[in-house]
């Protein structure tokens, strides 16, 4: 396993390097956006309007922020629950997604898709969204601000830390884990 510092816009040319397992510090821009807001991007997709960011190369935390207090960028910022998102994913990253950021298994098909369209799924501690928020640095909301916490943000993050859990080659820590923990005595 190995750590990487990288830039959000190098992602692409390191889906085939990443492995599960590996740590990384992100540094460029993240989209949040959860289930209400994948809901409208997916609809916006097929009604063939146009979504509130690039979704090629583009990385998505699944995450709503809870507001700054004042004199803070952000208020606490952890993840949620990726398999609420797995009915989107697969059409995102076959649309170019390059990284999705969130907590927990995915389900086959995601994983399908990752393989087959070059896409890693990263892991953000959860019950550490204070932590997570020292590493933003700036916040826009770009769509959807009747979601409130859910609307999709754009940030610019400085380090922020993840561990890749599922690769683009087919590496689980999911799958790897289990299989250690039952070798285990």
């Amino acid at each position: 396993m190995a750590h990487y510092d990288l830039k959000t816009s190098q992602l692409r040319d390191y889906v085939n390097v990443l492995k599960a397992g590996d740590t990384v510090s992100l540094t460029g821009t993240v989209y949040t956006a959860r289930d209400a807001a994948h809901k409208k991007i997916l609809a916006a997709l097929e009604a063939g309007e146009e979504v509130p960011f690039e979704i090629q190369d583009s990385v998505v935390y699944y995450a709503g922020p809870t507001p700054a207090k004042p004199g803070q960028v952000i208020g606490a910022c952890g993840p949620t629950t990726s398999g609420r998102m797995d009915p989107f994913s697969p059409t995102l990253i076959e649309k170019g997604q390059v990284c999705m950021i969130g907590k927990g298994v995915r389900n086959q098909a995601v994983h399908d898709a990752m393989q087959k369209y070059g896409c890693v799924y990263m892991v953000a501690i959860g019950g550490a969204g204070a932590i997570i928020a020292d590493s933003v640095r700036s916040l826009e909301v770009v769509a959807y601000d009747e979601l409130g916490c859910e609307s999709v943000k754009r940030l610019t993050v400085e380090n922020f830390p993840a561990i890749v859990s599922m690769d683009a080659q087919g590496g689980s820590l999911y799958a790897t884990g289990i299989a250690e923990f039952r070798t285990a005595d």
